[in-house]
């Protein structure tokens, strides 16, 4: 394969700080304009602040290893990396529409500057930003996504947890009956059907499409298993009104499954789920499962952000915590003073996702919203904070991403879907139908 010259966008390191090592034996040229871009970011207190400094340290070390102006080697079988000075750039090969002051088109005149010394290899332009690509495009540079840290090809193929399975009716009605039903990997083949541990089957018969049976798969070589029936059982009165619902459900009340992922369009009531399941096993029963309910979720607005905000962690929380409130207040019949005295005993703990690093969250019944928000190195972090008998639920709609630096086929909630498929200590369904409201439901769809 030809060798490459690649110019590297600040974005791309503010969404993998280990990007440098992930282009083979390909040069990176990298103007100072964008050293200068990531120092801006280094004291963030999230995924991007993270990947900056960490970027920063890389660099480092590089830096102990040789000149950056000259060039270093970046590893055994990689190319080189070297700093490209605004005094080496020919501003020249910059169209005048472009102002030289502005940090991409800065980045663009190097690129158009290394394009002309190297003639005979390919030069390239890597970011994240669709508008740099397309400028890129129209100045006669070839612009690429940087999208290694992709986990799935696109939204559609994202696992969904739930599959449907042709078999004979007899199968069906032993099932019904009660008996042990395995189901033959032959004819998962047969179908081009893989199941995954804790994934919910349809049994259709091959002799009735109206003749049904919905189940719980772990292995080929257990029984499936019926779902959860918790109807009578249930003290705040949130019952499942679809089978996606009774899916989480059954997922939500199973001590063996620590790890719940829920993704669904607005209305589709994964959030209002999670809750009542976690209410239902934290403060439902005189002998509860967890001793708390710890909510979160990133705090990412949705259009112009509100600035700073006085007051506690709790005050600054709780516009980014409304939805959450709103669920909770909704389920206990909308008595603020009740679920105040729940949070003031400890029993309900809004915890800001800022500060999760170094905690270790036991015998907790964990939500994380909006976690389509969140990166692939920050779910890491929040799972890996959860410690002995705590479940951790994720929520998210990746239709509504509101962080620049993810998208549906890389945020962390669909990497962890993606990850933890193949594992027993992990169940995920995705919500198909809106349940909030006939308007909330045509506005998902339309809109």
């Amino acid at each position: 394969m030809a060798k490459k010259n690649l110019i590297l966008d600040t974005s791309v390191f503010l969404s993998d700080a280990n990007c440098l090592f992930k282009f083979q034996n390909n040069d990176i040229f990298l103007p100072l304009k964008v050293l200068e871009e990531i120092d801006k970011h280094k004291k963030r207190q999230d995924s991007v602040g993270h990947n900056a400094r960490q970027t920063i340290r890389n660099l480092d070390a590089l830096r102990a290893q040789g000149s950056l102006l000259k060039g270093v080697r970046l590893a055994k079988g990689l190319g080189l990396i070297r700093v490209v000075k605004a005094s080496e750039i020919a501003f020249n090969e910059l169209p005048r529409d472009l102002s030289h002051k502005l940090p991409d088109h800065l980045i663009l005149a190097t690129a158009l500057t290394i394009k002309k010394q190297y003639s005979r290899r390919k030069t390239i332009v890597v970011s994240r930003d669709i508008n740099m690509r397309v400028i890129a495009d129209a100045v006669g540079l070839i612009s690429e996504d940087y999208v290694t840290t992709r986990v799935v090809e696109d939204r559609n193929k994202i696992y969904d947890g739930f599959a449907k399975l042709l078999v004979d009716e007899e199968l069906i009605n032993q099932f019904y009956l009660g008996e042990e039903v395995n189901i033959d990997k032959d004819i998962c083949d047969e179908q081009k059907i893989k199941l995954h541990p804790h994934q919910f089957i349809m049994l259709v018969s091959s002799s009735n499409e109206k003749k049904t049976a919905l189940a719980r798969f772990k292995d080929h070589k257990e029984p499936i298993k019926h779902l959860i029936d918790l109807n009578s059982e249930l003290l705040w009165g949130v019952f499942p009104r679809n089978k996606e619902q009774s899916f989480a459900y059954d997922l939500l009340f199973d001590d063996t499954v620590p790890l719940i992922s829920l993704i669904g369009k607005a209305g589709s009531g994964k959030t209002l789920m999670a809750i009542a399941a976690g209410l239902e096993q934290t403060l439902g029963k005189k002998d509860a499962k967890y001793r708390r309910i710890v909510i979160s979720r990133p705090v990412q607005p949705v259009g112009k952000d509100i600035g700073f905000l006085p007051g506690t962690l709790e005050n600054k929380m709780l516009p980014w915590l409304k939805p959450i409130q709103d669920n909770i207040q909704f389920i206990m019949g909308n008595d603020r003073t009740m679920l105040e005295s729940y949070v003031e005993r400890g029993q309900i703990e809004i915890e800001a996702l800022t500060y999760i690093r170094g905690r270790s969250i036991s015998n907790s019944f964990v939500i994380i919203d909006e976690a389509q928000n969140l990166t692939a190195h920050e779910v890491k972090t929040i799972i890996t904070r959860v410690g002995e008998n705590t479940k951790i639920v994720l929520t998210g709609d990746i239709e509504q991403i509101d962080n620049v630096y993810t998208n549906e086929t890389n945020n962390g909630l669909t990497y962890a879907v993606e990850k933890f498929k193949e594992s027993e200590l992990a169940g995920h369904i995705t919500f198909r139908k809106g349940e909030r409201s006939k308007l909330a439901t045509a506005a998902a769809k339309l809109l």
